[in-house]
């Protein structure tokens, strides 16, 4: 619409100050858009980085939810079956909560499903909800130590694929809260509408009527890829384009409650 109505008065006014406005060379509108490619080359390629660790963070968390089981079934003697399978939940608890805290809902939204009423209400006291579920799970793998169910070597590998699952909530939260700048947005917009008015001025001899859909074809091409790029660079922004928290959640859940020797499982969630 903005494209429309700026071609429109530029042609108008082109028309009518035809002897007044100099003629400008396609030389210039061919610079403003081989400069337009270039930032949004580079914003297309900052905005995937982002989108594409924001991927690699939750694959690692997938990774290490998995191990974490694995090493429990491994290190713990069976009678310790009850706080394994506690432990468990609260994981998958967690890679829910997490998913819901980066995309600023309600971090806690049926969690009761997987937690019991007293980590319910040690939760409450944390602003930082999935970091407050991380230290229940390691205050019973304190216990389970001190409990003597883990040896040192156990208790030693088991702390780092807790601080493997901490790591990777930073760096999802680092990624939330690192805004990608909004003056780049407002420049290449700017420069956008140089172009058209500037190559408006240029083909005003040249393509007579058919000017305003050309010009609306071609700067459709520079808006949507730059929408596009800024879409992918808030990859926990809650929209179509952003990393799977949802479906990745219930693939860890599967996977864990599958380990336990559980039959029940939720079918796998679409993407989203």
């Amino acid at each position: 619409m903005y494209v429309s109505i700026t071609a429109l008065v530029v042609y108008y006014i082109i028309w009518e100050f035809k002897h007044v406005i100099p003629e400008i060379p396609l030389n210039i509108p061919t610079f403003l858009g081989t400069a337009i490619s270039v930032i949004l080359s580079f914003k297309l390629s900052q905005s995937y980085d982002r989108w594409w660790e924001a991927r690699k963070i939750w694959g690692s968390i997938v990774n290490d939810s998995r191990n974490l089981m694995l090493q429990f079934q491994s290190f713990v003697s069976a009678e310790a079956g009850d706080i394994v399978r506690k432990i468990a939940y609260r994981q998958i608890a967690w890679c829910y909560c997490l998913g819901r805290s980066l995309r600023g809902q309600n971090a806690t939204d049926q969690l009761e499903r997987y937690l019991t009423e007293g980590d319910l209400q040690l939760l409450g006291n944390h602003h930082n909800k999935p970091l407050g579920i991380l230290q229940q799970n390691t205050v019973d793998i304190y216990k389970l130590r001190t409990s003597g169910h883990l040896d040192l070597f156990s208790h030693v590998q088991l702390n780092n694929t807790m601080v493997s699952l901490t790591n990777s909530m930073g760096m999802a939260e680092r990624i939330k809260s690192t805004v990608f700048p909004v003056t780049y947005r407002i420049f290449l917009h700017m420069i956008i509408y140089v172009f058209v008015i500037t190559l408006s001025i240029a083909l005003r001899h040249t393509v007579g009527y058919f000017e305003i859909p050309l010009l609306l074809i071609m700067t459709s091409f520079f808006f949507l890829l730059e929408r596009t790029a800024t879409h992918l660079q808030d990859p926990f922004s809650n929209m179509p384009t952003d990393t799977a928290m949802t479906a990745i959640a219930t693939t860890i859940e599967i996977n864990i409650r599958q380990l336990l020797g559980e039959t029940n499982v939720p079918a796998p969630a679409k993407i989203r």
